[in-house]
C-alpha cells in the first residue's frame, strides 16, 4: 500500500531493520503503512507491516508472502512498486513500497462528488493499463475499489515569459501535458496468482463487498473478468456519484450484487449518456460470459470512446482537471455540446437514428435549455411517437383493408348472380308481332309477361378505426439522496416536494424534469423522460453541497472534524466540508490541547466555531 498523505497518527513505530519509521499513515486489514526513510539509497518509503496479531497465522503469512512475490516481478507505470519485502526471520512481516503523496480516489470522490464521465473514463484507462500487466503475469487483484487508487497530482514547474509588450512576466507550464498526473493501483494484499494453489482453501471469501462479482461471492474459481467487474464497479460509482449494488449492511449488498439488479448509470445521470452507460453494464454483467474478456477488450472500448469524443490523451485529461475541477468542468461541457451535436448531426445524416438520439439527447441533458437542442430532439421523439404508433395500429389497418377488398369482390359477385337470375322484359312493338306470329307454337301474350321485381342493396358501411386513445403513464420515485428535502418540476412548471412514491402523471410527450433542494442545498440537476406510453421509474440522486467551516482561534493550533477526520482545518481559513445530509452537527477538536467545540453545518452555507484560549469548565 502507498502513503496517501492523511494525517499521521502517533504513538510507538514498530522497529524495521535498514528503515527509520517516521510516522503513520493509515491501517487496513492486514496491515498498518508507515513513512519511513531509507538511509542507505536517501529516499522516503511506505512500509505496510502485518498486525502483530496476524503474524502467528501461518495461511495469512503464507498470504502476505506471495502477495510481495506476485507484486514484486510486475513493473508498470500505475502500479506500486515494491522495493523490499522482509525476511523471514525478522520480527516484523513489511513489505517495503514507493511513497506516494497523492490523495486517494475514495477521497476525491468524496471532495468532488460524481467526476465528469470523461475524467473517470481517463482514470478507467490507467488503472485498465494496470490491470492487462498485472493479469499477463498472472496476478487478479481481487480487491479494487476507490481506497485502493491513489492519484497524485503534481505542481507545474512555471517559468516566466515576457508578453508582447516584454514588460509583464507570465507563467507559461514546462511540463508537457499529462505528465504531472500520476495513477496509482496498490495493495494486491489478497491477490491471488493462477498457478499458486491452496492459498485460500479455507473458502474465505475475500475482498469488499460492494465491489465483488457474483462468482467471487460464491466462492468459486475467479479470473481476469472479476476484476473488470470490479473495475465497472468504480466507474460507475465516479460517474453516477454513488455505488451501483447498495444496501444498510454488506449483507443486503452482497445479495444485490447476486440478484445483478441496479439502475443504468445513464437514468441515474443523464449527462453519462448510452455509450458510457452500455460499457459499464457490460462490465457489470452478472455472467461473466457476458463481460469483456479481459482489462485490454474493455481499456480498448473506453479508448474508442473517448477518440470519438475528441479526447485523444486520457492523464491529459485527468491533469487538466486535477489542476481546476470547476473551471475544467464549465470548458469540458461548452466543448462537448459541440461535439456530440456535430456526431449527431452525422449520424442522421447517415441514417444512424439511434446513434443521433443518443448524441443529442447527452447533449441536451447537458443543455436542457438549449431552445435549438430542444427542437431537434423533440422533433426526434415526435417521430419516433408516430414511429411506434404506426407499429401497433399496423395490423390492424392491414386486416381492415383485407376485409374491405374481400366485401368490394363479394359485393360483385352477388350483384352478378343476382343479374342472371331477373327475367328479361319485352315490350310490345310491331317488329315484335311480326317476328313472332308466324310460330303458331310459341305464341306469347304481351299480358302474360309480369315485370322483374326491383332488388335493392344496402349501402356498404366503411369501418373506420377510432382515434387512439390519448396516452397516459406514470412516472414514480423509487428513492432519493438526499433523503428529503427535494423538489421536482417537471417542464419548468413549479416545484413540489418529491417523496419515495410520489407518482407523476404525463402523456407520451418527452418531458424535462427538474431537481433541486430546498434551501439551495444541492446542486440541481435536470432529466429528460423519453417520449413514450410506459410507465417509468427514477432514482433522484442529487449531490448535497458542501459546507464552508471557519475556524475562530489560535493560529498556532491545528484543528480537525471528528466526524470528517480528513478535513484539516487552520485558524481563519474557511474549509469545504463535505455533507451527506443537508444539516449535520459535528464536533470540531483542537490540537494539541484536545479541546472540543460544536458546531452545527448545513449545506451550501457558510458557519464559524470558536475556541477560546482556556477550554471550558
Amino acid at each position: 500500500m502507498a502513503a496517501t498523505g492523511s494525517p499521521a497518527h502517533r504513538g510507538r513505530h514498530p522497529t524495521v531493520a535498514k528503515y527509520d519509521v517516521l510516522e503513520e499513515l493509515g491501517h487496513g486489514g492486514m496491515a498498518t503503512v508507515y513513512r519511513a526513510h531509507d538511509a542507505r539509497l536517501g529516499r522516503d518509503v511506505a512500509i505496510k507491516v502485518i498486525h502483530p496479531h496476524l503474524r502467528d497465522s501461518p495461511e495469512i503469512a503464507h498470504r502476505f508472502s506471495v502477495e510481495a512475490q506476485a507484486v514484486a516481478k510486475l513493473r508498470h507505470p500505475n502500479i506500486v512498486e515494491v522495493y523490499d519485502v522482509s525476511a523471514p526471520d525478522e520480527p516484523e512481516q513489511y513489505l517495503v513500497v514507493e511513497l506516494l503523496r497523492g490523495k486517494t480516489l475514495r477521497r476525491i470522490i468524496r471532495e468532488n462528488g460524481a467526476l465528469p464521465p470523461e475524467v473517470a473514463a481517463a482514470l478507467g484507462i490507467e488503472l485498465l493499463g494496470a490491470l492487462a500487466h498485472a493479469h499477463t503475469a498472472g496476478v487478479i487483484h481481487r480487491d479494487i475499489k476507490p481506497e485502493n487508487v491513489i492519484v497524485e497530482q503534481i505542481e507545474p514547474h512555471a517559468p516566466h515569459s515576457e508578453n508582447e509588450e516584454g514588460k509583464t512576466p507570465r507563467p507559461v507550464s514546462a511540463d508537457p501535458l499529462g505528465e504531472r498526473v500520476k495513477v496509482k493501483l496498490t495493495d494486491f494484499g489478497i491477490a491471488k496468482l493462477l498457478d499458486a494453489q491452496g492459498v485460500t482453501s479455507t473458502g474465505q471469501v475475500l475482498g469488499s463487498p460492494a465491489h465483488m462479482a457474483p462468482e467471487q461471492i460464491e466462492g468459486a474459481d475467479v479470473d481476469a473478468r472479476a476484476d473488470v467487474f470490479a473495475l465497472g464497479v468504480l466507474l460507475y460509482e465516479c460517474m453516477v456519484g454513488h455505488l451501483p449494488f447498495e444496501g444498510s449492511n454488506p449483507a443486503q449488498v452482497l445479495r444485490r450484487v447476486l440478484e445483478g439488479s441496479y439502475p443504468s448509470a445513464e437514468r441515474e445521470r443523464p449527462v453519462i449518456g448510452k455509450t458510457w452507460s452500455a460499457i459499464l453494464d457490460r462490465a457489470l454483467a452478472h455472467d461473466a460470459k457476458n463481460r469483456y474478456r479481459d482489462a485490454t477488450e474493455m481499456r480498448d472500448a473506453i479508448s474508442e470512446e473517448m477518440k470519438r469524443l475528441g479526447i485523444p490523451s486520457a492523464r491529459a485529461e485527468l491533469e487538466a482537471w486535477g489542476d481546476d475541477p470547476l473551471g475544467f468542468t464549465s470548458c469540458h461541457d461548452k466543448k462537448l455540446i459541440v461535439r456530440l451535436c456535430d456526431l449527431a448531426a452525422k449520424s442522421r445524416r447517415t441514417g444512424n437514428a439511434l446513434g443521433a438520439a443518443a448524441d443529442y439527447n447527452r447533449a441536451l441533458a447537458y443543455a436542457p435549455h438549449d431552445q435549438a437542442l430542444l427542437k431537434i430532439v423533440s422533433g426526434m421523439h415526435r417521430t419516433e411517437a408516430r414511429l411506434a404508433f404506426l407499429k401497433r395500429i399496423g395490423p390492424m389497418v392491414v386486416v381492415m383493408g383485407v376485409l374491405a377488398v374481400s366485401a368490394y369482390f363479394i359485393t360483385g359477385a352477388i350483384r352478378h348472380s343476382l343479374a342472371a337470375r331477373v327475367p328479361v322484359v319485352v315490350k310490345e312493338t310491331p317488329a315484335v308481332a311480326s317476328v313472332i306470329a308466324p310460330v303458331p307454337s310459341a305464341v306469347v301474350s304481351v299480358a302474360t309477361i309480369k315485370p322483374a321485381p326491383v332488388v335493392t342493396y344496402a349501402p356498404i358501411q366503411r369501418v373506420t378505426a377510432p382515434p387512439p386513445k390519448p396516452i397516459e403513464r406514470s412516472i414514480v420515485v423509487s428513492s432519493m439522496r438526499p433523503p428529503y428535502g427535494v423538489l421536482i418540476a417537471v417542464d419548468g412548471d413549479p416545484a413540489v416536494t418529491a417523496s419515495p412514491g410520489l407518482k407523476i402523471t404525463l402523456d407520451g410527450r418527452a418531458h424535462t424534469l427538474g431537481f433541486s433542494c430546498a434551501r439551495d442545498a444541492c446542486e440541481p440537476s435536470q432529466r429528460l423522460i423519453e417520449a413514450s406510453d410506459h410507465d417509468e421509474t427514477i432514482a433522484i440522486v442529487l449531490t448535497i453541497k458542501a459546507a464552508a467551516l471557519t475556524v475562530d482561534g489560535d493560529p498556532k493550533s491545528t484543528y480537525s472534524i471528528t466526524e470528517e477526520p480528513t478535513v484539516i482545518l487552520r485558524n481563519g481559513v474557511p474549509a469545504q466540508v463535505p455533507m451527506r445530509d443537508g444539516r449535520a452537527a459535528v464536533h470540531v477538536r483542537e490540537f494539541p490541547s484536545n479541546h472540543v467545540e460544536s458546531v452545527t453545518l448545513i449545506a451550501g452555507q457558510s458557519a464559524h466555531v470558536a475556541f477560546t484560549s482556556e477550554p471550558a469548565p
